[in-house]
């Protein structure tokens, strides 16, 4: 959409992989400007052109006078010094957040900055890699970014934030933080820890079994070359709904052990799998365009992302907000 609202300018605190991506994103589109603690960071980032602020208050200073979107792109561990430090030096800011897990992420910032403007956000994309070097303005093209809502939820200051993510090539998923946090552990952060269960087991082979490790044990096992203490963070912050999703891939797993032992048949989970993996391909086969408008628009936006729909544009503001998505069209 030509009128798609973005937010004045957009401030990143943390530079590293997805901070540095989303600078480079949104350069060509709104005034950008970031910190990092890393002093080597700063450094890089500057380097390549960006304006970098020396220090975390004048970062959130500029913010203020930009009326900017402040990004958390620091690990969820970061965030409580962060917004601290918010609330003290701009504490009415536009703010949101890309960590892996949303519910702890609103209780903080309700307890730490609660004059903050704020709209929770995941974009679900990365790689392996960390630090600005990693970065790519691509990252974030046909991939799709999270915000989260409830019911007292700002439609207002969700536009610009769905703007951005829309404008930076991806597909936009409202839904509710503690949904978001059930469906990460699942499709997210299980697969970080089956990586690093997988990649251990190959290990324990020895040096025959690495020299034959081929494409599916390297897909297996690609994310568990993500720095463990990031890896950590992220998932140890989700431990209700991961240890359910745990759960269930264990009683999986367990089934086809038994299955295995007594009649030699793996013909359950082989086939299931394939069945729900067939499914992921066909994921957006059944939407059809939808316009969502009015006063209820929040609950809208919820009732999408909660049927596997996803936003596609956004115009207007205020209660002339437009917005255009993705539909089951049996819905």
């Amino acid at each position: 959409m030509s009128d798609t609202p973005l937010p004045p300018a957009v401030c990143v605190l943390g530079m590293g992989l997805i901070g540095g991506s989303l600078m480079r994103a949104a350069a060509p589109h709104v005034p950008v400007f970031g910190w990092s603690p890393g002093r080597d960071t700063r450094a890089a980032a500057a380097a390549d052109g960006f304006t970098v602020a020396e220090g975390l208050e004048s970062a959130l200073r500029r913010a203020t006078e930009t009326d900017a979107l402040v990004v958390l792109a620091a690990p969820v561990t970061a965030l409580p010094s962060l917004l601290r430090a918010i609330d003290e030096t701009a504490p009415a800011t536009r703010l949101t957040d890309v960590a892996g897990v949303k519910s702890p992420v609103a209780v903080e910032v309700a307890a730490l900055a609660p004059r903050a403007r704020y709209i929770g956000s995941h974009p679900m994309t990365g790689t392996e890699h960390s630090g600005w070097a990693a970065g790519s303005a691509g990252l974030f093209a046909d991939r799709t970014w999270v915000t989260t809502l409830d019911e007292d939820s700002d439609a207002d200051l969700w536009a610009p934030i769905a703007g951005l993510a829309l404008t930076i090539g991806s597909r936009v998923v409202p839904c509710e933080a503690d949904a978001h946090d059930d469906a990460a552990a699942r499709i997210s952060h299980l697969p970080h820890l089956m990586a690093a269960a997988l990649a251990q087991v190959g290990a324990m082979g020895g040096p025959l079994a690495l020299s034959l490790a081929a494409g599916s044990f390297a897909d297996g096992t690609r994310v568990a070359a993500t720095r463990p203490e990031l890896v950590r963070a992220m998932c140890e912050s989700n431990a209700e709904h991961l240890i359910e999703a745990m759960d269930e891939a264990l009683a999986q797993l367990g089934v086809a052990r038994g299955s295995l032992a007594s009649s030699g048949s793996l013909a359950k989970i082989t086939s299931q799998g394939y069945e729900a993996r067939t499914a992921l391909a066909r994921r957006f086969d059944d939407l059809e365009p939808f316009t969502l408008t009015g006063g209820d628009l929040v609950d809208q936006l919820l009732s999408v992302g909660a049927v596997g729909g996803y936003v596609t544009g956004v115009s207007g503001a205020g209660g002339r907000l437009s917005v255009e998505a993705m539909y089951p069209r049996d819905e």
